[in-house]
């Protein structure tokens, strides 16, 4: 996903400043080194990384107009299998981090009261999956984190936007995107053990297509009035939906019981 939209940013002649954990010079060169691509190392987790990431692309290119937080990698495994080292892990990477970057960027957009800060969220962001449930809380934590940006960055000038794709295809199904736990209680066999299943047979099947989403994006980074939440693939929109018809549904079997908590004179 960071290569296809690396390749759109570029294919519109604007610059980008693209982090990698390690071996730089093997981005570069697949792009051709690109005088408008900037390769940075860069460990989301480490801070000061970050701070010297923001650092280098100011002095290389003067400004930061949109940061894309993308890192994050996929946990699969039943609540209760996961160890608290996972955990901390999957939030480390695609919680944390976007904090860290988040962080080292938004002085540079503030000071010029302009910019637009994209989190990738995911359809798993909006709505729990069965073997997804840590994973998906890390993107529930995203969903959460920039709502509060949208609103405390509006009055500076600057946007933020919490992208959810569906199953796009590309590795995040593979070992390079996706831990699975050693652990495997087969009480849930038939829910998460099924799962695992899936996940190996809709690697490269998935129906989303990488290079749509990345000129999603373009358009996204282009909106003078970008919305706070854009679900991208019909799979996420389709589960969006049928969560809010779901909590519409709950609402009404149990309006009663959710008013009757307000105090006395609250109701009146």
């Amino acid at each position: 996903m960071g290569l296809n939209v690396t390749e759109a940013v570029l294919q519109t002649g604007d610059n980008v400043v693209a982090t990698v954990r390690k071996n730089p010079e093997e981005l570069a060169a697949k792009f051709g080194n690109n005088p408008n691509l900037h390769v940075v190392t860069m460990d989301t987790t480490n801070e000061e990384q970050t701070i010297a990431a923001a650092a280098s692309a100011i002095a290389k290119f003067g400004k930061i107009d949109v940061l894309v937080n993308n890192a994050g990698y996929g946990l699969l495994s039943a609540v209760e299998e996961a160890t608290a080292k996972e955990v901390f892990d999957n939030f480390n990477v695609n919680v944390f981090g976007v904090l860290n970057t988040t962080r080292a960027i938004l002085p540079y957009m503030r000071e010029r009261r302009l910019g637009h800060i994209i989190n990738i969220s995911s359809v798993g962001g909006l709505s729990a999956y069965f073997g997804w449930g840590v994973y998906g809380s890390t993107k529930f934590a995203i969903e959460g984190i920039t709502e509060a940006l949208a609103l405390e960055l509006a009055p500076l000038g600057i946007h933020a936007t919490v992208v959810a794709p569906g199953f796009f295809r590309t590795n995040f199904l593979d070992e390079s995107s996706l831990t699975r736990t050693a652990n495997v209680i087969e009480d849930y066999s038939e829910t998460v053990g099924e799962m695992r299943k899936f996940a190996t047979i809709a690697n490269n099947n998935q129906p989303g297509d990488p290079k749509k989403l990345a000129a999603a994006f373009i358009k996204l980074a282009a909106s003078e009035n970008p919305p706070v939440h854009l679900p991208l693939g019909s799979d996420s929109l389709e589960r969006f939906r049928t969560k809010t018809k779901d909590f519409e549904q709950d609402i009404a079997n149990w309006h009663d019981t959710i008013i009757g908590t307000d105090h006395d004179d609250r109701s009146k």
